[in-house]
């Protein structure tokens, strides 16, 4: 039960994200498909190894793989599926905590929830960067393998 909740909502927030951005009617499936996969990846990572960081390097990573494979299969260019597919990992709760704190005047409580979002962005671009690293490699070695 726990994963038709996890991935229905985690699907519903990337295509409505999709509907505000203004992505191809034909393109929402595939965003939220994204999203949602993206999203049950890192909950049950993250459930197993208790680190967020490597839980939103693993979803970023697999959202990067899926939106590559979209791109090509609906001749559109990957950003239309990336960005949508992340929304459910973009740590907004922590953001708000750590503002929050620090206009409490709470600093340590701040800078702990600020570290959180500071690790939870840079996962979110490495799992961006090693997708498109592997995808480098693998047309390459395609092309290796023609000729």
């Amino acid at each position: 039960m726990t994963f038709l909740i996890q991935f229905s909502f985690s699907f519903f927030s990337s295509a409505a994200f999709g509907i505000i951005a203004n992505i191809p009617r034909r393109a929402l499936l595939a965003s939220g498909f994204t999203g949602a996969i993206g999203w049950v990846i890192y909950f049950y990572f993250n459930q197993f190894f208790h680190s967020g960081a490597f839980s939103n390097f693993v979803a970023a990573f697999m959202i990067g793989c899926l939106s590559i494979f979209f791109s090509k299969k609906q001749k559109m260019p990957m950003i239309i599926f990336y960005i949508p597919g992340l929304i459910p990992l973009v740590p907004g709760g922590p953001s708000y905590e750590a503002v929050r704190a620090f206009a409490l005047g709470d600093p340590n409580v701040g800078f702990e929830k600020l570290l959180f979002v500071m690790a939870t962005a840079i996962s979110i671009v490495g799992g961006l960067l090693m997708t498109s690293l592997a995808e480098q490699l693998v047309n390459k070695w395609i092309r290796f393998k023609k000729n």
